[in-house]
C-alpha cells in the first residue's frame, strides 16, 4: 500500500526551507528538479495531444465562396493572406506595409511567436491584389496592411469574427479560424511532398530533430518549392 502523500502546497513549503538560502534564480530551480527527477528515476510523461481538425478542400471552397459572394474585397485579401502565408492571427494584425516586398514576394514577420523574426513568401498570383490593395492603404496613410474603417489595425477578436461570420454562411459544422487555415496550408503542402524541413523556415516552428537541418537552409530554397506547388492551391 502506498504511503499518502504530502500535498503539494505544504511540500513546497517544505523544500523552501532548505532551498531560500541559496537564493535560487528559475535557472537553478529549473536545474535542480532535474538532476532530482533522475535520482528518483521519474520519467518525463508527455501529455497526450489530439490531432488538429484540418479542413477539408470542399469545406474550404465552400468558405471562400461565402467570403467571394460578399463582395468585400479586404475580407477577401485577409483569408488570401492567412491560407497563402500561413501566419498566426498575432502576426497578421501586425503587418506593416513597408513589411511587403513584392519583388520578392514576401512578407516580413517581426517579432512572431517566441519574438522571432521570419520571412514568410506570397504566391506570385496573388501579388496584383494585394498590390491593389497596399496601395489604396498607403493613400489612406495607413500603417498596416490591414485596418478597420476606423483606421485602427485589427484585433484577433476582430479577425476572429469575420472569419466565424462566413463559416456561418457556409454551414460548416466547425467555424474556421486562422490557425485552422494555417493547418490546412502546411498539411496541404505536406501532401504536395514538400519536406518538413522546407516548411520550417517560413512556418516559424522548431523541433529537435528538424533544427539542424532547418539552420542551414535558405529561405530561397524553401520559397522554390513553394512556388513550384502553390500554382496549384485550391482557392
Amino acid at each position: 500500500m502506498e504511503s499518502k502523500r504530502t500535498p503539494v502546497k505544504k511540500k513546497a513549503k517544505e523544500l523552501a526551507k532548505f532551498l531560500r538560502e541559496e537564493r535560487p534564480d528559475y535557472y537553478y530551480l529549473k536545474n535542480v528538479f532535474r538532476e532530482l527527477r533522475k535520482e528518483l528515476e521519474v520519467e518525463i510523461q508527455a501529455d497526450s495531444k489530439k490531432l488538429p481538425y484540418v479542413p477539408t478542400e470542399d469545406e474550404l471552397k465552400r468558405y471562400y465562396n461565402e467570403v467571394w459572394n460578399s463582395s468585400n474585397f479586404q475580407d477577401m485579401l485577409i483569408i488570401k493572406t492567412l491560407l497563402y502565408t500561413g501566419v498566426r492571427v498575432s502576426e497578421l494584425i501586425n503587418i506593416k506595409l513597408d513589411n511587403v516586398d513584392f519583388q520578392d514576394c514576401q512578407i516580413r514577420i517581426n517579432n512572431g511567436k517566441g519574438n522571432k523574426d521570419r520571412i514568410v513568401p506570397f504566391p506570385h498570383s496573388f501579388k496584383e491584389l494585394l498590390a491593389m490593395h497596399h496601395n489604396n492603404m498607403k493613400k489612406n496613410n495607413a500603417s498596416y496592411l490591414f485596418e478597420s474603417s476606423w483606421k485602427k489595425k485589427y484585433t484577433d477578436r476582430g479577425i476572429r469574427k469575420i472569419m466565424a461570420k462566413y463559416s456561418e454562411k457556409a454551414n460548416l459544422q466547425k467555424s474556421l479560424s486562422p490557425h485552422k487555415l494555417r493547418h490546412f496550408l502546411f498539411t496541404w503542402l505536406k501532401k504536395q511532398g514538400i519536406d518538413d524541413s522546407l516548411i520550417q523556415p517560413y512556418s516559424g516552428h522548431e523541433s529537435r530533430q528538424t533544427l539542424e537541418v532547418y539552420s542551414k537552409l535558405s529561405l530561397a530554397d524553401a520559397q522554390e518549392k513553394y512556388n513550384e506547388v502553390i500554382a496549384k492551391f485550391p482557392i
